[in-house]
């Protein structure tokens, strides 16, 4: 509970630092910065280089990469039907395709399932929505950005994109134990992650903005707090037969309002920033309700 009550004031005090113009206007694009380069790094070598994995999360694992692959296709055909434009399309793929599965996912995890439902939240995210950011997010960042870079760039981009850089040093060195004060400092340092960005979208929210995207966020936040649960539903407990806590906290996961590291990664790259940062900041206060419905819908399998 002390985390989703962290969440909620860091967003108020973001809402309340733009009212009272107390922060620059540049001031996301420095908090954005400081996530990208130092908090999710942080993370990553923390929790990846402990990460142990057993059989039964391997649906976990692969939950977010189906999600993203749904939405997608899901938008890439809403696009054209709808005559979106790239920056919308990408906009909502990062932000409807991904899931905040960390920050908002694992205190929730707690919340409803204990603590005994973290281990298959920590690897649903490390291993599931954060490689798909890092890899298949930044893809779609780059083909839908102005200028539509080549492959060359985009590889770039993925390569020297910092959390994916940590990942790999993360693994490098899963052999060796970190002495106390590193584990320390990396603590310190990606417990940073929640607050900036909820201050950061709570900054950058503009009510004003909800009348011309009304129909964009109806779309991508039926496809991510409804339609693509269910169909992952359908899909993991369904056809593949997956059952217990595992397979209802990978569900769960998969839930989640929209990931703020994908509107942070949106509005990098200029991709209709007014939706995503809606995507997230509405998003976040729907999905109180919808991930209490999940729950109980999700307590048969």
């Amino acid at each position: 509970m002390t985390n989703l009550i962290l969440l909620v004031t860091c967003f108020l005090l973001g809402v309340a630092l733009h009212q009272t113009r107390r922060m620059p206007a540049s001031a996301p694009a420095a908090l954005n910065s400081f996530i990208i380069h130092i908090s999710l790094p942080a993370l990553t070598l923390l929790y990846i280089h402990d990460i142990r994995l057993e059989p039964e999360f391997a649906y976990a694992a692969i939950m977010a990469w189906l999600h993203f692959g749904l939405g997608a296709g899901f938008f890439w055909v809403a696009g054209r039907a709808l005559h979106l434009s790239r920056p919308t399309t990408g906009a909502l793929m990062l932000t409807g395709g991904l899931g905040n599965t960390s920050f908002l996912g694992l205190p929730m995890i707690e919340t409803f399932y204990g603590h005994e439902g973290l281990a298959a939240g920590i690897v649903a995210d490390q291993l599931g929505s954060f490689l798909t950011l890092s890899t298949l997010g930044i893809i779609t960042a780059g083909l839908y950005s102005s200028g539509a870079p080549d492959a060359r760039t985009i590889l770039r981009k993925i390569v020297l994109f910092p959390p994916f850089i940590a990942l790999i040093v993360a693994l490098v060195l899963i052999p060796v134990d970190y002495p106390v004060w590193a584990v320390a400092v990396l603590k310190r340092l990606g417990d940073t992650l929640a607050p900036l960005a909820l201050v950061s979208v709570g900054f950058q929210l503009r009510l004003g903005h909800l009348a011309g995207n009304g129909r964009n966020l109806v779309l991508g936040l039926a496809f991510k707090l409804l339609l693509a649960p269910f169909v992952l539903y359908l899909l993991l407990a369904g056809v593949l037969g997956a059952k217990g806590l595992v397979a209802q906290v990978t569900l769960f996961e998969a839930a989640m309002p929209p990931m703020i590291t994908a509107a942070i990664i949106a509005t990098e790259h200029d991709l209709d920033p007014q939706l995503a940062n809606l995507m997230v900041a509405v998003g976040i206060m729907l999905s109180f309700f919808t991930l209490t419905g999940w729950w109980w819908a999700l307590r048969g399998i």
